[in-house]
């Protein structure tokens, strides 16, 4: 099965044969620009008391999400990921990755205690 086919969704089988597939638009979310993001950054704990520096409120497409967690760990030199919409990056990294965003031109500001 070709991957174009893979992709449809709703669609297992048609008997009618001028049945034509009409494939949905794109669905991505646009991501706005760097200026018109507002993200919050903050330190949470995870299992085994480990801190994880937590970077959310982010506007825009999985694959932008992507990119601005591996800038972020690579100015943080740490391990990171992402998951439900924001990235999780190892250890307590807040200092780096508000100083490293505000220079890339987000809005970005510490949140929690």
């Amino acid at each position: 099965m070709s991957k174009k086919n893979k992709n449809r969704i709703g669609v297992v089988y048609s008997t009618n044969p001028d049945f034509e597939y009409q494939e949905s638009g794109n669905n991505e979310q646009e991501t706005a620009g760097n200026s018109a993001q507002n993200l919050k950054i903050w330190l949470d704990r995870k299992g085994g008391n480990k801190l994880v520096t937590r970077v959310a409120d982010f506007k825009g497409n999985a694959f932008d999400l992507a990119v601005l967690k591996k800038s972020l760990q690579a100015a943080c030199g740490s391990g990171g990921t992402v998951k439900n919409g924001e990235v999780l990056l190892q250890g307590d990294h807040r200092d780096k990755v508000l100083d490293y965003l505000i220079k890339e031109g987000y809005q970005a500001k510490k949140a929690g205690g």
